[in-house]
């Protein structure tokens, strides 16, 4: 019998890796600053009302190009290299997916994220994740960029919600997405949420009122950014972004886990005939 299906969606940027993507070796490699960067990324889309996820993808473009810098999907793989994640991340997933063994669950990752998957693919976790979603771009036959492939805004994450319980993962099938579909894959309970902040509100507040998990994260000096979240009843947890072994995040989590195999296990019994008196 195949074991139940717990799947974690993680946003990037801040719930992961210790800062956005972009500003560990791409940003420094134009020879801006992160402030620069984002700071001409905002004025353009104020100037042209740009979709600020299509502007920060423009400005990627752009500003490499005023550099001279091909921007292929290769060096874009190599700009993922020198990410820093936050302590426990790169050891995180195995000890997770054991534990999820070990209580008859099978535990799979997930990334949605509004960053550049091109940068996400090069990084040292990329291997970790059953499917990534992020922002992509198409190149010609030359390994020039020509169109964005994929945009992922705040409110856009919530359809992978949707893809990833009901297993339709190809982006370009929205019929099976919108398809009704009484046996889904992974249940909507089954389903746990990480993020950092106001961009993954709508999906964290889809999963906690489908019957899932939310949990947001904060780093040092962060808190009271996701603390109105909690009290608001957006998430169901906020914890500190610490995946080390025995912290408060993994043992959140283990907690998480061992209330889905119970719910498994009461599923089991609901529907036999119930003894006669």
């Amino acid at each position: 019998m195949s074991k139940p299906i717990v799947a974690i969606l993680y946003d990037f940027d801040s719930t992961l890796a210790k800062s956005d993507m972009q500003n560990f070796g791409f940003v420094p490699a134009l020879g801006m600053t992160p402030d620069e960067f984002w700071k001409r990324t905002g004025e353009f889309s104020a100037k042209t009302g740009c979709d600020r996820i299509l502007s920060y993808l423009y400005v990627m473009k752009k500003a490499a190009e005023e550099k001279g810098i091909k921007m292929t999907k290769e060096w874009l793989n190599e700009m993922g290299k020198g990410i820093k994640f936050f302590p426990g991340v790169d050891t995180w997933f195995e000890r997770i997916n054991t534990f999820g063994k070990e209580h008859g669950l099978q535990v799979e990752h997930y990334l949605i994220s509004s960053g550049n998957k091109e940068i996400v693919d090069g990084c040292s976790i990329a291997k970790e994740f059953t499917k990534a979603y992020a922002c992509e771009y198409l190149f010609d036959e030359n390994g020039e960029i020509y169109w964005p492939k994929l945009t992922i805004n705040f409110t856009q994450k919530t359809q992978y919600f949707f893809r990833i319980a009901k297993g339709v993962t190809d982006v370009s099938d929205d019929q099976g997405l919108n398809e009704k579909t009484p046996n889904k894959r992974i249940p909507y309970s089954n389903i746990i949420y990480i993020g950092d902040g106001m961009t993954d509100v709508p999906a964290m507040i889809l999963a906690k009122n489908n019957g899932g998990k939310s949990i947001a994260v904060y780093k040092t000096g962060m808190k009271e950014k996701v603390e109105p979240l909690y009290k608001e009843g957006r998430v169901n947890y906020m914890a500190f972004a610490d995946y080390r072994e025995g912290r408060g995040l993994e043992r959140l989590m283990k907690l998480i886990l061992q209330g889905i195999e119970i719910a498994e296990e009461l599923g089991k019994h609901e529907n036999k005939e119930k003894p006669q008196d």
